[in-house]
């Protein structure tokens, strides 16, 4: 679903991804794990095509998207890729529904079909009685579940999630966690997910450790 390979990027003067390369199979997890600064972030904005790397490729499910221009890697975060942040980003002025809907709305789908597939999902997250509450309604958990259940609106092949947990308390974290985990299972989405929570470590496929812009460990896990 997902290879990176050689993948360096510099900002000025400053080096922050360094020859990076592995991949990600089809239906799996996997962490990204290493330290603030480590180049997380800058990396997984190259897989879905907000940055581009200085030298090195990304394929997502066989499109390079470091060749792509502005349309195309558009088009890709509309079919392919969704995101996922720590900071939740969902619309204060729209309930719960009309933000999971969002996605579907710019693809112009079908009010009925729209309607069934936002309820849907929202039951997946565990938020059906939810539906018209509005973000300032909702505790930080529920906002992240909103969050996740409006990137899988599209039937995005890969999720991409940058610190999903980062703002919340750690049982709160733990049920988002265990809620991505069962996402990739029930609807067959591949997930690379940023974290330094060992508990998410412990529910991924693979881990791979990033420090300083390398790859310093690569392992499968349990899962």
């Amino acid at each position: 679903m997902l290879s990176i390979r050689g993948v360096s990027r510099s900002y000025g003067s400053s080096q922050v991804l360094h020859d990076v390369s592995f991949d990600v199979a089809a239906g799996t997890l996997v962490a990204l794990v290493g330290r603030s600064g480590s180049g997380k972030t800058t990396l997984l904005n190259m897989v879905g095509g907000l940055d581009r790397p200085d030298a090195g490729t990304v394929l997502v499910d066989g499109a390079d998207v470091t060749a792509l221009d502005e349309a195309g890697r558009s088009r890709l975060r509309r079919d392919k890729v969704s995101y996922v942040f720590q900071t939740f980003g969902l619309v204060p002025v729209l309930s719960a529904a009309e933000n999971v809907g969002i996605p579907l709305r710019m693809r112009h789908t079908p009010r009925e079909e729209r309607e069934k597939r936002v309820a849907r999902l929202l039951d997946l997250v565990g938020l059906a009685g939810h539906a018209r509450q509005r973000p300032d309604e909702l505790s930080g958990g529920q906002q992240q579940r909103v969050a996740i259940a409006r990137a899988l609106a599209s039937s995005p092949r890969l999720l991409v999630a940058d610190e999903p947990t980062g703002q919340l308390d750690a049982e709160t974290g733990l049920s988002v966690m265990a809620l991505l985990r069962g996402v990739v299972e029930s609807e067959g989405v591949t997930a690379l997910v940023s974290t330094h929570d060992p508990v998410m470590m412990r529910l991924a496929d693979r881990i791979v450790r990033i420090s300083d812009g390398r790859v310093t460990h690569d392992e499968e896990t349990a899962g």
